[in-house]
């Protein structure tokens, strides 16, 4: 089974840029994405990534902001988050999918990002 260890979340002001890390060990995934979750409100996505690279998505509130990038030779998602805003303060959740055309139906504890004015 595979193991999804997101880290790097903190609180930080509005403005300033974070990088999320999260290391998958135990399967080989193939397409990984980010979520978040805010309190009182649903899992929303942020953005996802092949196991290639060259295809990336992200959501509408974060594009131009976040990128999303992986280095499979460790096992390693990331998400660089800039200019961050207060609306961007949310558990992050790394997800992954575990064969092609699986869906991002695995997923990691999450990370508490906190943004504040």
């Amino acid at each position: 089974q595979v193991q999804l260890v997101e880290s790097g979340g903190a609180l930080v002001r509005t403005g300033d840029s974070l990088r999320l890390s999260c290391a998958a060990s135990g399967h080989t995934t193939y397409g990984m994405g980010w979520f978040r979750q805010d309190a009182g409100k649903e899992r929303e996505f942020v953005a996802a990534i092949n196991w290639s690279g060259d295809e990336r998505h992200y959501a509408d509130s974060v594009k131009g902001r976040f990128t999303i990038s992986r280095d499979n030779a460790k096992n390693t998602v990331y998400l660089q988050m800039n200019s961050l805003k207060t609306e961007d303060t949310a558990v992050y959740y790394c997800a992954a999918e575990l064969e092609v055309g699986g869906g991002l139906n695995y997923w990691g504890k999450g990370t508490l990002v906190t943004v504040s004015s």
